[in-house]
């Protein structure tokens, strides 16, 4: 065999390797590369419909649950059961939560005070695509924190007029307790008029895309947990981190 035909496929095959050794780690650590949750948003009417009906209204719609069971780090394996769905009318974003965990917590004593301490469950979103993203986070009773900015530091709180017209309901009442251990379920369902996102004008989001991610976290639960809905590639828990949002398209 001719020494100069062999040697030239070797030389090519070996070029190829060393590029794929390259590249492969490189793809594997970037979280970009990962693949994000996509969610479509079904249109609804809730007229004339209070709060407490959402379940009812989500039920008839034959709108589906999704599960919040990412556990993104080994030092918080504890995985309680939570599922949460979405939908959206003309003026508002409809939200039901279910829930089982092994103990319950809702301390904060108003609105925009911890309630990431109690059993909780938030919803991050940018709205309007400009990069500032809102935290909706609510605890197992409806006490309510919303905050809005670019990044973790130096969040603005929403006005407490903007807090209340968000409807909220819990299978726990409204009154705040001292934690309960023991076995647990409950249900919260929130009604977040688009004047909620106050930094924005929004009016709808028919037809729109937007990043979001869902989570339940209990930072001074008896077993704090921090699951979320689109994995987080991180080494240590951390919600306010837009590059791991998934997608949530609105009918």
């Amino acid at each position: 065999m001719n020494k100069r035909t062999f040697a030239a496929p070797l030389w090519k095959f070996a070029a190829l390797l060393i590029a794929l050794l390259c590249i492969s780690p490189l793809s594997a650590t970037n979280p970009q590369k990962k693949e994000m949750k996509e969610l479509n948003v079904k249109k609804v009417s809730l007229a004339n419909m209070s709060v407490e009906n959402v379940p009812a209204l989500l039920d008839e719609e034959k709108v589906p649950f999704q599960p919040i069971n990412t556990v993104n780090w080994k030092a918080f394996p504890y995985q309680p059961e939570v599922q949460f769905r979405i939908a959206h009318t003309t003026d508002a974003i409809l939200l039901h939560y279910k829930v089982r965990e092994a103990s319950v917590r809702a301390v904060a004593a108003g609105d925009n005070g911890a309630v990431w301490e109690d059993a909780c469950v938030e919803f991050f979103s940018i709205p309007a695509g400009d990069g500032i993203y809102y935290n909706v986070e609510c605890n197992c009773v409806g006490t309510l924190l919303i905050g809005a900015g670019a990044g973790r530091n130096n969040r603005e709180h929403a006005p407490q007029e903007v807090m209340d017209k968000v409807q909220r309901w819990s299978s726990l009442g409204r009154k705040a307790f001292e934690e309960r251990v023991g076995e647990c379920s409950w249900e919260l369902a929130l009604v977040i008029p688009y004047s909620a996102f106050f930094k924005h004008q929004l009016t709808n989001l028919d037809g729109k895309a937007i990043r979001a991610n869902f989570y339940k976290c209990g930072d001074k639960l008896q077993t704090p947990h921090f699951l979320s809905w689109n994995p987080i590639d991180l080494e240590k828990p951390d919600f306010h981190r837009p590059e791991f949002f998934g997608t949530l398209n609105f009918e």
